[in-house]
């Protein structure tokens, strides 16, 4: 299968990232290694997305440094993913999607997922902040700069 590059298409940090993950599947297979659905047939029967489609998924995470493939069983070769240092920083992205997913897609049965905060303990949401005031951040807060990265 031929992919578009959307990297290629401008000096765009969003076209880079939805090289890696934009399409639906991707998003979704991090969301289930993250919650430890990693094994190929765990996570082709938890999505319902056919092998030949998975097999390629799999492999493009693998290649793109999001996901690792480790072997778990030699007689016959097993592989399990895990998430990569790169892969949990997309799941922190992921965590902001579903942020919005719960408050302007909720269907009015309430959030399926609640996350629990492991310093503090206490139920509650991912929000971006700014990293050098800690401020809430979004998008009519900031106004946009070139930077070292833009086209000329």
């Amino acid at each position: 299968m031929q992919r578009t590059r959307f990297a290629d298409l401008a000096a765009c940090s969003i076209a880079r990232t939805l090289d890696v993950i934009g399409e639906p599947w991707s998003p979704l297979i991090l969301r289930d290694v993250f919650v430890g659905v990693s094994r190929f047939d765990q996570i082709q029967a938890d999505l319902g997305v056919s092998r030949k489609v998975l097999t390629e998924r799999l492999k493009w995470l693998v290649e793109s440094g999001v996901l690792e493939r480790r072997r778990y069983q030699d007689r016959p070769p097993r592989y399990e993913y895990v998430l990569t240092d790169k892969g949990t920083e997309l799941v922190d992205l992921l965590m902001v999607m579903v942020a919005w997913g719960d408050r302007w897609a909720d269907d009015g049965a309430g959030p399926p997922v609640l996350y629990r905060h492991r310093s503090c303990g206490e139920i509650s949401h991912v929000e971006l902040r700014c990293a050098h005031c800690g401020t809430t951040m979004r998008a009519d807060d900031v106004v946009l700069l070139d930077g070292p990265g833009a086209d000329t």
